[in-house]
């Protein structure tokens, strides 16, 4: 059964820095895009990044220059490496596999609709001003 379990979450004063984790299992996890987005209470789902399984990745402006998405296939791993941590950062981070395009995949993030593919339960990044 496909499972994605997130790590590396936390306290946090701003300009902090976090790595994120997400470990896969029971899928093929190079034949998955990969992404993080994050969902504050009150708040929309809000896409942070992704990454195809070429490697190609897209962010999210609002963490473009402080945040970091990568993977490591050998290790069944994606990462999300945050650096300059603002209180805005704040949320719960899902990772998630999904397939098609990283826009696609970010726009279906930002609409009301389920998200599908598989998802993760979140790592919560609190960050403190």
């Amino acid at each position: 059964q496909e499972r994605l379990v997130e790590s590396g979450g936390g306290a946090v004063q701003a300009g902090g820095s976090l790595r994120l984790s997400c470990t896969a299992s029971g899928y093929p996890f190079s034949s998955r895009s990969m992404g993080w987005f994050r969902q504050a209470p009150g708040k929309e789902r809000e896409g942070v990044a992704g990454i195809a399984t070429d490697g190609t990745t897209v962010s999210a402006d609002s963490v473009k220059g402080r945040f970091t998405i990568s993977k490591d296939d050998a290790k069944n791993t994606l990462y999300l490496q945050m650096h300059n941590l603002k209180p805005e950062d704040s949320g719960m981070y899902y990772c998630a596999a999904f397939v098609g395009t990283i826009r696609a995949w970010l726009r279906q993030v930002m609409s009301p609709a389920p998200l599908g593919g598989y998802k993760g339960q979140g790592t919560q990044v609190t960050v403190s001003s």
